[in-house]
This record gives C-alpha cells, sequence and structure tokens, in this order.
C-alpha cells in the first residue's frame, strides 16, 4: 500500500483522545455493575469493579482507551491479518505468522491454565470491544495511527489473546543455526570460541546431518516473530529489532526482612526487552471483591505478571530452558508433498488459507506442517526441508497468559504449584510475602530429549524425537535461602546437584556478570532500603571491564596511541558514566575491535568469519590466563595492543582528538522508535518518537544497556522496573518508559522517559487513600440500559 506521509499541517491527525479529570458516566453493554477507573498523576490505571467478571472486563477497556493501536496492531500481526488494512506487502509475514499460531485443541488450551481461564479471556475481549463501540460512537477517540493509515480497530475473540503464540521470546533455535553455520565452515572446536556451554558439556553433531544451510533459511521464523515496521514502501525487518531479540534478558531480586531496614521484604524486578513507543509494559491496578493486585503486564493481556496482590509479591527473568528444535527433512523427489519418516514417506499436512488484502482483494497461501511443526525452509538444490518444533506450541503456553494463576496465589506452595503449570517463556520467579518469606520458583515447559541435547538441527527421520515433557515441580525452586536474599539475571542458575545430564533443560546461558555485580552488593549491604535497591537498578559497573583493566595493568605500550589509551584506562574504576571518556573508549575497544583480534588470534580466518562475538566467559578467562589458548603472555598484549589502538583511532574519528572532552552519552543514546516512525515527515517522527537520551551501562551492567555497536543505539533494556516494599505497599516505586499511554497526544505518552533517563521513580500507589491523594482522572463505567 501507499503511506500517507503526514504533514506539518496535517496536524489535525493528533487531535486528542486525553480524557478529561472528570467526564459523563459511560454506559457500556456487557457492564454488570458499575465500575470505576482512577488514572494517577503518572497515568497509572487503577480499576475498581463489584466482581472479577467485571474486572476483567473493565481491565480490556482500559487497555483498549490507552493502547488501542498497539494492541490492535499485537493481534492483527499474531493472527497473520496485516494485509486486510496494509496491503500485500505484507503478505508473506500473515503467511509467517499464521505458521505458529496454536492450531491444537482449544478446550485443552483453556484448562491448562486453571479454572476461569477461558471466561477471564472472554471478558478481556468483551471489554475491548465494548471500548470499540464506544470508538464507533465517538470518533474523535480514534487514535492516531488509525486515522494516518485509513483503516479501524477490529473486534477481538477470547482465542485470540491465547491462540497468538509468535509474540513471545524465542529460546535456542537461532544458536542452532549459529552453531550449525560454525561447523559448516569450521567445526564443533570452533564453536567453543563462538559459545561456551553450562553446565559443561560436549555435544556432537547428529549422525547424517548436514550442517549447512542457506543464510536465508530461518527468514520466515524471523518474519513470524518479529515486530512489525513501516516504510513507504515495504516491509523490512529491522536489524536493530533483530540483535534486540538476542539480548532480552532482565534482573530480578529478593531481599529477606533480616537484611532490610524496615524488617520487611524488598522485591525488585527490572526485566530487559527492546525498546519502542509505545512501551512494551503496562502498568495497571485490578480491584474487585476477592482480588487487589497491581504491577505491569503486556497490554493486550489480562491480568498481571510482574507485582504484588497485597499478600505475595513476584517478579520475573528469562529461565534458559531450551524450548526449540530446528528439523531437517529428506523430501521425496518424485513427491514433493512427502517427506521421510522413519523408512517411509509421509505426507506434509497442508493447510490452505486465504489472506484477506487491503482492497477487498485475497490472497492464497499454503501452510506446510509436519508432524513436529511448521515448514520454515525448502531446499530444493539438496531436496531438503526444514521445520521447527516449539514446546510453545503445545497447550497452555501462551506467553504470559499464564500469569493469571500464579498472580492470586495467597503463599508460597500456591505459587509454586501455579509456577509448575507454567508455560512460556521459561522464567525465574523471586517471590516474598507478607509473612517474611521470601523465594525462587523456576517455571516453564521442558521438552525431553532422550538422545540429543538441543544445540544442532537434528534429521526429521524419527532417531531424534522428544520423548515427552518434564514435570514442572522438578524445576528447581528455594525459600528462605540462608544468606538472606535471592537474585536471578539469567545466569545459570541450576543447584549443584540438579540432573542437568538427564534432564538437558539448556546448555546456553548469557554470562553471569549482572548477578555477580547484585550479589556482591547484596552482600555487604545488610540493613537495605528502597532507596538502596533503586540505586543497584541504575548500578553501572561493569564487571568484565574490571577483569580486564587488570589485565591492562600487565601490558606495556608499543607506541604513543597505545601509551594514551593504557594511561586512559588505567586510571578509570569500571563505572560506565555517561560522562566518563575511559568508559567510552572502552566500550568501543570491546564492541567493535576487541572480540575481532581475539578471533584472529585463535581462529583460521574461515572460521573466525563465521562467527560474530566470541564467548566473553573465554575470551576473559583466555586473556587473564593466555598460555593454555594463546600460547603465551606476549602473544595476548600483541592482540591487545591492536586492538586498542585502532579503538583509540576509532574514537578520534567519532569524537574528535582531544581524548579529554570524549564521553560515553555522547556515542550511546536511548531513542524509543514508534512503528511508523520510517513512514512518515520529521514533525511527525517528533510526535511519536522519543528520545534521543544519552545513555550509560552496557550490556553487564545491572543498569543493562546492550547497543547495537554500529551506531551505540541502545536497542534494549529496563523500561520498565518496580521496587516493593512488601506488606507497607505504599512505599513502592515504579518506572515505565516512555509513558503509560499509547496516544501521542496524550501527557502520559513520553511524561516518565526524562525521569527514566535520569534513573527514577514515581510512587506505586496502592490503598484506597493512597490513590485518591494522587488521582487525575476519574472515569465512571455503567451498565447500559437495555433496550
Amino acid at each position: 500500500m501507499r503511506f500517507a506521509v503526514l504533514s506539518a499541517a496535517s496536524a489535525a491527525l493528533f487531535a486528542s483522545s486525553t480524557w478529561a479529570a472528570s467526564v459523563p458516566p459511560i454506559a457500556l453493554a456487557g457492564l454488570a455493575q458499575p465500575a470505576r477507573i482512577q488514572v494517577d498523576k503518572w497515568g497509572v490505571a487503577h480499576l475498581y469493579a463489584a466482581d472479577r467478571k467485571d474486572l476483567f472486563f473493565v481491565q480490556g477497556f482500559n487497555a483498549a482507551r490507552d493502547r488501542l493501536a498497539q494492541i490492535d496492531l499485537w493481534r492483527r500481526r499474531g493472527l497473520g491479518r496485516l494485509s486486510s488494512v496494509f496491503g500485500s506487502a505484507y503478505v508473506e509475514q500473515d503467511r509467517a505468522a499464521r505458521l505458529f499460531l496454536y492450531r491444537g485443541d482449544m478446550a485443552a488450551e483453556w484448562r491448562a491454565y486453571g479454572e476461569g481461564a477461558q471466561s477471564i479471556a472472554e471478558r478481556f475481549a468483551a471489554g475491548i470491544n465494548a471500548y470499540i463501540d464506544l470508538v464507533e460512537r465517538k470518533p474523535e477517540l480514534l487514535p492516531f495511527e488509525f486515522r494516518q493509515l485509513g483503516y479501524k480497530p477490529e473486534k477481538w475473540a477470547a482465542e485470540d489473546v491465547v491462540r497468538i503464540r509468535s509474540h513471545g521470546l524465542t529460546r535456542n533455535l537461532l544458536q542452532e543455526f549459529e552453531r550449525a553455520y560454525v561447523v559448516c565452515h569450521a567445526d564443533l572446536k570452533a564453536d567453543e570460541i563462538r559459545y561456551q556451554l553450562s553446565p559443561a558439556w560436549v555435544t556432537k553433531v547428529p549422525e547424517g546431518l548436514d550442517p549447512c544451510f542457506p543464510e536465508n533459511a530461518l527468514d520466515v521464523f524471523t518474519l513470524a516473530t518479529e515486530p512489525v515496521r513501516f516504510d513507504r514502501k515495504t516491509l523490512k525487518p529491522s536489524q536493530a529489532s533483530l540483535d534486540a531479540q538476542r539480548m532480552e534478558g532482565s534482573n530480578n531480586w529478593v531481599v529477606a526482612p533480616s537484611r532490610t531496614a524496615s524488617g520487611r521484604p524488598i522485591l525488585a524486578n527490572d526485566p530487559h526487552r527492546a525498546y519502542g513507543a509505545p512501551s512494551l509494559r503496562y502498568i495497571v491496578h485490578l480491584n474487585a471483591p476477592g482480588l487487589d493486585a497491581i504491577g505491569a503486564g503486556e497490554p493486550a493481556l489480562p491480568g498481571i505478571s510482574i507485582g504484588h496482590n497485597g499478600k505475595i509479591a513476584f517478579g520475573l527473568t528469562i529461565f534458559g530452558i531450551d524450548q526449540e528444535d530446528l528439523y531437517v527433512y529428506e523430501i521425496n523427489p518424485a513427491n514433493r508433498l512427502q517427506y521421510k519418516y522413519k523408512g517411509k514417506w509421509e505426507n506434509f499436512r497442508v493447510v490452505k488459507e486465504s489472506i484477506p488484502v487491503q482492497g477487498g482483494r485475497t490472497a492464497s497461501v499454503e501452510l506446510r506442517f509436519t508432524r513436529h511443526g511448521p515448514v520454515i525452509f525448502e531446499e530444493r538444490g539438496k531436496n531438503r526441508a526444514l521445520a521447527v518444533r516449539t514446546a510453545w506450541s503445545e497447550p497452555g503456553t501462551a506467553p504470559y497468559f499464564g500469569s493469571i494463576d500464579y498472580m492470586t496465589a495467597q503463599n508460597f506452595d500456591q505459587f509454586r504449584a501455579a509456577m509448575a503449570r507454567w508455560g512460556a517463556p521459561a522464567e525465574n520467579q523471586v517471590y516474598a510475602d507478607t509473612a517474611g518469606n521470601i523465594g525462587w520458583v523456576a517455571g516453564g515447559i521442558v521438552p525431553q530429549r532422550p538422545n540429543h541435547d538441543g544445540l544442532l538441527p537434528v534429521p526429521g527421520d524419527g532417531r531424534y524425537e522428544w520423548s515427552g515433557f518434564l514435570d514442572g515441580r522438578k524445576l528447581p525452586s528455594l525459600l528462605n535461602p540462608k544468606q538472606g536474599w535471592f537474585a536471578s539475571a539469567n545466569e545459570m542458575n541450576l543447584p549443584a546437584d540438579f540432573p542437568y545430564k538427564e534432564y538437558k533443560l539448556g546448555f546456553e546461558w548469557p554470562h553471569n556478570a549482572r548477578v555477580q555485580r547484585i550479589g556482591d552488593v547484596l552482600s555487604r549491604n545488610g540493613r537495605a532500603t528502597i532507596e538502596d535497591m533503586q540505586r543497584l537498578q541504575n548500578d553501572v559497573v561493569s564487571l568484565p571491564a574490571r577483569r580486564l583493566l587488570a589485565v591492562l595493568k600487565q601490558v606495556k605500550p608499543n607506541n604513543q596511541r597505545t601509551q594514551a589509551a593504557l594511561r586512559l584506562l588505567g586510571g578509570w574504576d569500571g563505572e560506565v558514566t555517561t560522562g566518563s571518556n575511559a568508559a567510552a573508549l572502552f566500550e568501543v575497544w570491546w564492541t567493535r575491535h576487541l572480540g575481532n583480534a581475539f578471533k584472529a588470534a585463535l581462529l583460521p580466518p574461515t572460521a573466525a568469519r563465521a562467527m560474530g562475538v566470541p564467548s566473553t566467559s573465554l575470551l576473559l578467562d583466555t586473556l587473564e590466563r593466555p598460555e593454555a589458548r594463546l600460547g603465551s603472555p606476549g602473544k595476548r598484549d600483541e592482540l591487545i595492543l591492536s586492538s586498542l589502538a585502532a579503538a583509540w583511532g576509532d574514537m578520534e574519528r567519532m569524537l574528535g582528538p582531544d581524548s579529554a572532552k570524549w564521553k560515553w552519552g555522547d556515542l550511546q543514546f536511548s531513542y524509543f522508535m514508534h512503528p511508523l516512525s520510517q513512514a512518515v515527515d520529521e514533525a511527525t517522527r517528533a510526535k511519536i518518537d522519543v528520545g534521543p537520551f544519552a545513555r550509560g551501562g552496557s550490556s553487564f551492567t545491572v543498569n543493562q544497556s546492550s547497543y547495537h555497536p554500529v551506531n551505540f543505539w541502545q536497542i534494549n533494556g529496563p523500561s520498565f522496573r518496580v521496587i516493593i516494599d512488601v506488606g507497607a505497599w505504599d512505599n513502592s516505586v515504579a518506572m515505565n518508559a516512555p509513558g503509560q499511554s499509547g496516544d501521542p497526544a496524550s501527557a502520559h505518552y513520553r511524561d516518565l522517559a526524562s525521569s527514566w533517563a535520569a534513573g527514577q521513580y514515581f510512587p506505586l500507589a496502592y490503598s484506597r487513600k493512597a490513590v485518591d491523594a494522587v488521582t487525575e482522572t476519574t472515569i465512571e463505567l455503567v451498565p447500559a440500559k437495555r433496550k
């Protein structure tokens, strides 16, 4: 389609749909009893209803009130319905998304989430639809995006909430593909440079696997799981978003009463996700008899996944379960609709669908499935096909929807029982309650692979089957640890006695620098406060940097550049602050130069080119103890000095010859991009994008700031933060950037971004007294009179 490019003269498209401080009661069909929405001065909506059915209806209505364009796009992308309003350029993305829809038994799907799941989804969808009906009656409420692109929001069904699986965080498939690529162009020994497995494990190439695949073999999978971006001609996956998906992570921790100044537990959580405008997360307060929960979730889902319910508090990070496998099949050359399985030709299951296309047209597409999952690629030259098997295609694995189960738990046993049923994405949940207990529970559906480890693609001929799924109750958990605190940051945290060789949960985990830093701070802080936890969430100490600084003390310069570089880094403390010139040099050296030099020193050119960044653990260990892999300290010093000199030259080109004027914040920045950013003019872009903000930190700091090394754009990190004073709930604080609203005309669209960039928080009001004191807007909802 041709997008209408908005000019400055067309500012009427931004007519505000912001609600006044007081509006007449709104009559809604489907609401049984009067309800109320109180929006506080930070944009947090506090919802009060007479019962749970009305509460989830109101939650759906409120999600649409604040985020209608965002959740409509979420639904259209997930269901494969973009082409109907955006044109034929989106047919391929629609087809890709439809490959990964849940297509199983809906009765089994609803049962998997526990009692009442279907009713909750039905009421939530009905609430969204009630707001869409209101927009039909009051067109001035239609968000900017619909007016800009010339379409209307679409009604929801309850099944839409759970059938969409491709929005979740994917695990391992990309790693399998990258490992195969290295094996194809080098060998498994070379892959040890790329990624160190943990717990200690030696993988092998599955018998019969040809590991050489075309570089575009995962394009369909990538298209299915990527967000929607628009430009003026066509859809192009963003490299920034590709890298952001690799970097997804989080921090959480919980501190026992014995180690806090208040004598109450403190729980902190800052999930790290790709940045955008509007924010991925949405903070909401749900109040009805028997339920009083506040926290964050994703706006297109009912309930909350991070927060508290007045009795317990909970917060999540990703736990490294391998939930995906790539299967490779031999195709029958005499009948390309068949693949070989257990020595016989088996028919692909073919589903033919018509995708509606803008303008009343349709596009016919064919979806192919094997017994393991959707076919994403056919390599005719080698007469083979690739399909993806995912644990998140099983009943009960819609991303984050399972939080409706655990958010009502009243104690640790109930919480752990709910997490034993958790599907995807796999999580570390930290826990605290008003009785003073703290704990940790790992959750997620775990495929059992009796004769392979999931680290490489496998032939789909029947020799590499899953034997079922691990009983969720066998995943590790911990109640009241002796040290008085627990933290996770996506690191390998399986207990020493966990039977990982039998269960093979996964062997690919991020570096443990963040959790080490958190542990260092919590261990020495005997009387932690909410303010201490704020400082820790904003901490920018890089432990890998400090390890390398110790190595550099052993290195002697060999020219003027390296002398200047070593002098500058020698006076640095490893804090990656915005104003630090040493931090700027170090990060440019680390991300642009050191890794490449390290690979070149250890690998032949073909193997070095076959992989991206090397393993952080291996790199640090090798530079500290160079004899084993490099042969001598002299060879280590040579690669350090050559790469450091290149980094210094890079800095001079970017920030000038005077190193005293270099600042990390002059390179690294945060920028929240709206999906329509590339489809509008600069004046409009300024209204819908938020930023830039000078940024500190790195991928290894607690204040996680992963960035693209090409332009230093921070594409991932903690847009949402919460710190909970368990039992004195009104003392809790939160942050959600760039703002709570999805409406660019709203005061709450970007109002939190500057505070977020400064590391600040707002009070998370919970009691009715506290909520009333900070209420900015009140919206009364009443049942519509029956005709």
